[in-house]
């Protein structure tokens, strides 16, 4: 984990190749407080697509926990009346 102070943001070229050798979140800290979270776009996509993974396994989970299933005959059934065979 790197915590860069406020002022080294000056210095773009060394927050990105900072961001690249890191391969994760940088974090940036005014007056010793941390205030921004700087990343390279690659590790920004990655997480993101996580978050998304995480959240729709989530969202199916509690699916499950509430009973709200149904079996496949029954949507395959269900599409082939909407859609034909």
């Amino acid at each position: 984990m790197h915590i860069v102070p406020m002022r080294d943001l000056k210095d773009t070229v060394k927050i990105e190749a900072l961001c690249a050798e890191e391969n994760g979140p940088v974090f940036v800290t005014k007056n010793g407080y941390g205030r921004l979270v700087v990343m390279n776009i690659e590790y920004y996509e990655r997480t993101m697509k996580q978050i998304q993974e995480a959240s729709a396994l989530a969202a199916g989970l509690e699916d499950v926990e509430n009973g709200k299933l149904r079996g496949g005959e029954e949507v395959l059934s269900e599409i082939k009346k909407k859609y034909g065979d």
